[in-house]
């Protein structure tokens, strides 16, 4: 199940196109975080994507394959290509990554793998 929660704690289970194309739309000082989190009962590890719109109105659109060593990160001016990025992620789709340049951060992370879970 996908569930989207803004930084002004907006949570919507299940949210369709036009829904996270409003909360991409909505970002702003106060309400600037966004994430889509892939929830399945028989899947362990995180799986998202995030957009924060900075202080300099760019976007840091993140997303992390189930463990911390898989989270990447890029930056990008265009609301455009980050709710395609959301939307494509949100559905499933292959090459939603293509047309960024991703860096993987993971290592700013690697603590969390080694709490446990529970």
């Amino acid at each position: 199940m996908l569930i989207a929660t803004d930084e002004a704690g907006w949570v919507v289970k299940r949210p369709t196109k036009p829904a996270i194309g409003r909360m991409v739309a909505n970002l702003q000082r106060g309400n600037a975080h966004l994430v889509l989190e892939r929830v399945e009962e028989d899947t362990d590890g995180s799986w998202y994507v995030q957009v924060l719109l900075r202080d300099d109105n760019t976007y840091q659109l993140e997303f992390r394959d189930g463990i911390a060593a898989e989270h990447y990160q890029t930056r990008t001016i265009s609301q455009e290509k980050v709710l395609t990025a959301m939307l494509s992620w949100a559905a499933n789709k292959t090459g939603w990554k293509d047309g960024f340049m991703w860096n993987n951060i993971g290592s700013q992370f690697a603590a969390d793998d080694a709490q446990p879970q529970g």
